[in-house]
């Protein structure tokens, strides 16, 4: 089996296009949801004061297994770990900002502990492993054949909430290419101070 190098993104990746499926998020009220969290216990992201970026991204990849077959074709989705590490990268430019980060995926806790350890992420991640907050969000998503049995799994289209005091104040989707997103978050908030 190949190995890949995670952080690398091909030239040739498909940009998505912006479908309108998250036009409707922008000004709602996040429903108080517990997800799980890789620090440990649960994180309810609708009870948090302030501001707080929750970026969602299909699911993280490990070195040591293959990209599978088709997942390259899927516009944005592939990139979810150099979008964590740029998130990681400018973490205290967020802390600066008075912003929490938190990346959201569909993956189990377990899963997510590996990415956070090996990548030494700041920040924890929260696992909708039970799709809770997306549909109750309605947010985009996609189905991929993935993993033992190649049964088909339900995952997060990548996009960014920008959420104050538990309302989503501004969205980023689609996110293309996934690397850059941090960056432009930053920018966004300082130019939107809260």
């Amino acid at each position: 089996m190949p190995v890949h190098n995670p952080l690398d993104l091909p030239p040739d990746l498909p940009a998505p296009v912006d479908d309108g499926a998250a036009a409707h998020l922008t000004g709602i009220q996040v429903p108080s949801i517990a997800l799980p969290s890789t620090a440990g216990g649960t994180v309810d992201v609708a009870v948090l004061e302030s501001r707080t970026v929750v970026y969602c991204y299909p699911r993280t990849g490990r070195p040591d297994h293959a990209v599978p077959d088709g997942w390259d074709q899927i516009p944005g989705a592939r990139g979810c770990t150099p979008q964590s590490c740029a998130y990681r990268d400018r973490y205290a430019e967020f802390e600066a900002l008075n912003t929490r980060v938190f990346g959201l995926s569909t993956q189990t806790t377990d899963y997510q502990r590996e990415a956070v350890t090996r990548l030494h992420l700041p920040f924890p991640l929260l696992s909708d492993h039970e799709l809770r907050f997306a549909r109750a969000l309605r947010l985009p998503m996609f189905e991929f054949a993935w993993g033992f049995g190649n049964q088909p799994a339900e995952l997060i289209k990548r996009l960014t909430l920008v959420l104050r005091d538990g309302r989503v104040e501004h969205v980023f989707y689609p996110v293309f290419p996934s690397n850059a997103d941090a960056e432009r978050v930053r920018g966004w908030l300082a130019e939107h101070p809260a």
